[in-house]
């Protein structure tokens, strides 16, 4: 297993460069833009607070009014300006990135601090990887009627967006520009919010089913066969799963397939007895079981597709044939966020359709 700890999501640390105190010249301010090649001065005062923004786009402008380059930053600068916690999402950056039509939101924390930057092209993802991704996307989401009766369960929203554009998102700030999106239950509804990509950031091919064909089974119809190992991740998952090291942790065992693992525990409601032959050994009050589960993402190297049957067949078929033939079969830690939307539970904790 691997660890890893939570990061945001683009590793702030242009910020530094970018910093200008209020107290200094427009000088300074370029000065600090040039430095940070972010195309923007963040000015903080003398308790590291975020109090203003100077873009080399505001720089140009105040200097074609007659600025001088010792005018004060303070003077100039952009007091109403848009930021964010660190602990924000994603795709809640770039939902306001598009929003405001900005390329660069400041990170600050509860006290106003100025602690990061994201920058749309790190959001998005900077450096492209050839390994291609098939979203599994086709199930009825049953369990989840009557939501579903009506709009797929990948399409559900959760905070204003739907989930399977969180998962693909995530997949293109990893990276990854090659998604195929695996349809069948009222994939019209899909294909018509997606289109071919362009708008996210990527390359996305329909696998349209006939026939439902499980978790696992649309994997026959990938035509051609990638190159390089194949990211498959379930459609209802909101996860910032580290899909980089996932395939670094691939590669590095030398694993036929990987599937990603989470922790689960469960409490249970009683307390527990362990007895032998009538006599008590040990009591233990309502302890949590713990098990690691399958988290829905995979790894799988491009052979292996040539054993997928065109059926409604699970993918965890596979890697139990794999197991079989003895062959090395990884299990990688998802310790980042990770809610499965298939669980009707998880509605009841703000998933709006």
């Amino acid at each position: 297993m691997k660890t890893s700890t939570t990061r945001p999501p683009s590793a702030p640390v242009t910020f530094e460069l970018c910093r200008v105190r209020q107290d200094l010249t427009l000088l300074e301010a370029l000065r600090a833009i040039e430095a940070g090649a972010a195309g923007i001065a963040l000015v903080v005062d003398a308790r590291a607070r975020l109090v203003g923004t100077l873009t080399d786009g505001d720089a140009r402008r105040v200097l074609l009014k007659g600025a001088s380059l010792a005018t004060p930053v303070a003077t100039i600068m952009q007091r109403k300006f848009s930021a964010v916690p660190p602990e924000a999402g994603r795709a809640d950056v770039l939902d306001l990135m598009r929003a405001r039509l900005i390329d660069q939101i400041p990170v600050v924390d509860r006290r106003g601090r100025l602690v990061g930057l994201h920058l749309l092209h790190e959001v998005i993802g900077a450096e492209e990887r050839p390994n291609v991704a098939v979203i599994m996307a086709g199930g009825r989401g049953l369990r989840l009627r009557p939501v579903t009766e009506s709009i797929p369960k990948p399409m559900i929203r959760v905070a204003g967006r739907p989930i399977l554009e969180r998962v693909l998102l995530h997949l293109v700030s990893c990276g990854v520009r090659r998604v195929y999106i695996s349809v069948n239950y009222l994939g019209h509804i899909i294909e018509n919010h997606f289109g071919d990509g362009a708008h996210f950031g990527c390359q996305i091919d329909y696998v349209r089913e006939r026939i439902p064909l499980g978790t696992g089974g649309a994997l026959s119809l990938l035509k051609p066969v990638p190159r390089d190992p194949l990211i498959v991740m379930n459609g209802d998952l909101i996860t910032q799963a580290d899909i980089p090291a996932m395939l670094r942790f691939h590669a590095t065992g030398r694993y036929v397939a990987t599937m990603a693992v989470r922790r689960y525990g469960h409490q249970v409601p009683f307390g527990c007895v362990e007895s032998k032959h009538g006599r008590m050994r040990r009591l233990e009050e309502k302890p949590v079981l713990e098990r690691s589960i399958n988290a829905g993402i995979y790894v799988i190297n491009p052979p292996l597709l040539r054993r997928v049957p065109y059926r409604n067949y699970l993918i965890t078929e596979l890697f139990e044939e794999c197991l079989k033939r003895g062959e090395r079969v990884g299990a990688f830690e998802v310790e980042e966020e990770w809610i499965d939307v298939g669980q009707r539970e998880q509605l009841k904790q703000g998933v709006t359709p």
